[in-house]
């Protein structure tokens, strides 16, 4: 086979839309790069060969992630016996760290030179993998400045690429800057972002639609729910049930800066809606063994990458018992009736985009991989 195969694995959906736009990057410098692994609809999108779907086994939490062990190691054969079929000139495992750090062992055995692209938050949690990571990849591309400092202190060879969803998300006017004496007490917008993993929806949702239930009872409430492109709409109706919510796959950037306030799970969807400028509520809900041990290893104050990013409580933080949907809803209340409030965490979020970097990070992170690709390999 051709020296220019790549391996890619992305687990979920933002994963998969960064590798998707690295990969359209790569191929204006390795044009006969030829990509496969596991991923969603982005990297299908951007001419990935796909061996499976990887949502069978993309959850969040350690319990969680137990349902579904056994299929998960089928999937990593599948993906070594292709591996040793096709000699990739390089692996690029992208986050997902329960299956990616276990390939990334049988790919070093293979001698196929991995590349990690967007690094498990190891800096929050389970720091102890860093040593693995450093045995085990080859170069390690982080989006965050701290984290390109935590692995040089661990001697792993590290490269700062900056944040793709700088280049992603576009700057659009706020429904806030649009109509800046407007009281939403007339009309609520709100935007709903449950996640990419149908764990997280599971979680999440009902809690949201809760919550869109008790501010019913005080005003008109128009909700938006922003899906996942890897996420069946189905299934996304059955978790919410009667609920009066539209769905919202296209033009879903537009629908978020239309929104006064948005409920959003941890992760990257925050993110883009900072980016937005759009206030938020973060919610995190986990099975109770997952919380429980998360307590004990996790080392940050915060929780949701907006916070971690801009070092400071920026946009309020809900966990396990506080995302039931009454507290979700009084909390949402204080926010869009408390004009010093909410100009408080717009004024935090215009420093957002600043923080994550220059544009382009998927053209630094192809030019990063080219080379892998590029070298001759040893006979």
């Amino acid at each position: 086979m051709s020296r220019r195969d790549l391996l890619m694995v992305a687990g979920e959906a933002s994963g998969d839309l960064h590798g998707a736009r690295m990969l359209q990057e790569l191929r204006s410098l390795v044009p006969d790069v030829a990509a496969f692994g596991l991923g969603t609809s982005e990297l299908e999108a951007a001419g990935q060969e796909q061996l499976v779907d990887v949502r069978e086994i993309s959850v969040v939490g350690i319990a969680e992630a137990a349902g579904v062990l056994v299929r998960a190691k089928e999937i990593l054969e599948a993906v070594v016996a292709e591996c040793e079929r096709r000699r990739p000139a390089a692996a690029v495992l992208i986050d997902f760290p329960e299956f990616n750090l276990r390939l990334a062992r049988r790919l070093k055995w293979l001698g196929i030179p991995v590349v990690y692209y967007i690094s498990p938050q190891i800096w929050a949690w389970r720091r102890g993998r860093v040593r693995a990571i450093s045995e085990l990849v080859d170069q390690m591309l982080v989006l965050f400045d701290f984290e390109a400092e935590f692995y040089r202190r661990h001697g792993v060879r590290v490269t700062p690429v900056g944040h793709p969803l700088v280049d992603e998300v576009p700057v659009l006017e706020n429904i806030w800057n649009r109509e800046p004496k407007a009281q939403p007490l007339g009309g609520l917008n709100v935007a709903l972002l449950p996640g990419s993993r149908r764990s997280e929806v599971a979680a999440l949702l009902p809690r949201m639609a809760q919550a869109l239930s008790c501010l019913r009872e005080h005003l008109p409430v128009r909700a938006r729910l922003i899906l996942s492109p890897s996420l069946d709409e189905r299934f996304v109706r059955q978790v919410l049930g009667d609920s009066a919510v539209e769905t919202v796959s296209g033009a879903r950037f537009e629908a978020i800066a239309d929104s006064h306030i948005a409920l959003c799970a941890s992760g990257t969807a925050a993110l883009e809606v900072g980016l937005l400028g759009t206030p938020l509520v973060v919610l995190y809900r986990l099975h109770p063994w997952s919380h429980a041990l998360a307590r004990l290893l996790v080392r940050l104050p915060h929780f949701s990458l907006v916070n971690i990013v801009l070092s400071r409580s920026a946009v309020p933080e809900l966990l396990q018992a506080q995302t039931e949907g009454k507290r979700v809803a009084s909390l949402v209340w204080s926010l869009v009736t408390s004009g010093e409030r909410l100009r408080d965490m717009r004024r935090d979020l215009a420093d957002l985009r600043p923080a994550l970097g220059a544009p382009g990070a998927s053209a630094r992170a192809a030019r990063a991989i080219a080379p892998y690709l590029l070298a001759e390999r040893a006979a």
